[in-house]
């Protein structure tokens, strides 16, 4: 039974994501194929994961310094993304985020590198 609803939240964040870039590269002017980084920082991961094309090559992981596993993207917060916002995205792109669960406080190493 469990196994069941971690398939269906699954199926829940994937179909998400599948409308959200849907309707995003709808509206999106520009080249074929490339788009603008949008700004996560100080964002919830959720935005992510229905902001980004589900194309894209994503590797999220947590900045805390305890290297916990993201299962849950509700929880988590963004402290830093790469590439900066406004950059150009294309299919080749890997976006890197780096997220602490909400609530906490993006590791002083971190938000001096934002600045």
């Amino acid at each position: 039974m469990r196994r069941a609803t971690v398939v269906g939240v699954g199926a829940v964040l994937a179909l998400a994501a599948v409308a959200a870039s849907s309707a995003e590269e709808a509206a999106a002017p520009g080249e074929a194929g490339t788009r603008p980084m949008p700004d996560f920082l100080d964002r919830g991961l959720w935005r992510v994961f229905t902001r980004l094309d589900r194309r894209t090559r994503l590797d999220v992981h947590d900045v805390s310094g305890r290297d916990r596993r993201v299962l849950w993207p509700p929880r988590w917060q963004v402290c830093t993304q790469y590439p900066a916002a406004g950059t150009a995205l294309d299919r080749r792109t890997t976006v890197m985020i780096g997220v602490v669960r909400k609530g906490e406080t993006c590791p002083p190493r971190v938000r001096d590198a934002r600045r």
